[in-house]
């Protein structure tokens, strides 16, 4: 028997998680996380209730674009390059997908957020 990941007070949606946010129970569950050092640093992407399991679509990467931000687009093909600006209508952390709205065009078209910030935009 394993054990399981548990908050020890409420967490709203968007906090960092810190040490002192965790602890753990007796009980062994596929979905939910195990070690602390795996939600560290991590945002809570819904409220999350003390003394429930942290299942792992519960938390993810710290956001790094706020809805409304204005961000750098970037396409890369075989011989094509365009780099452009948008603003974001979501909120998202590395990797995550996003909707972006094309600021010359006023397009709404979908990306992925990179380490840097900026948002890559693939077909």
């Amino acid at each position: 028997m394993a054990d399981i990941l548990v908050t020890t007070r409420t967490i709203r949606p968007g906090t960092v998680i810190v040490a002192s946010d965790l602890g753990v129970l007796p009980g062994d569950r596929a979905d939910s996380f195990s070690y602390a050092a795996d939600v560290i640093g991590q945002e809570a992407r819904v409220a999350l209730y003390p003394n429930r399991p942290i299942h792992f679509d519960h938390v993810g990467p710290p956001a790094l674009v706020e809805r409304n931000q204005i961000v750098s687009l970037r396409y890369v093909g075989a011989k094509l390059a365009i780099s452009t600006e948008g603003r974001s209508l979501d909120r998202g952390g590395v990797g995550d997908r996003v909707r972006i709205m094309n600021l010359s065009s006023r397009a709404t078209i979908f990306g992925y957020v990179q380490p840097d910030g900026t948002i890559k935009v693939s077909r």
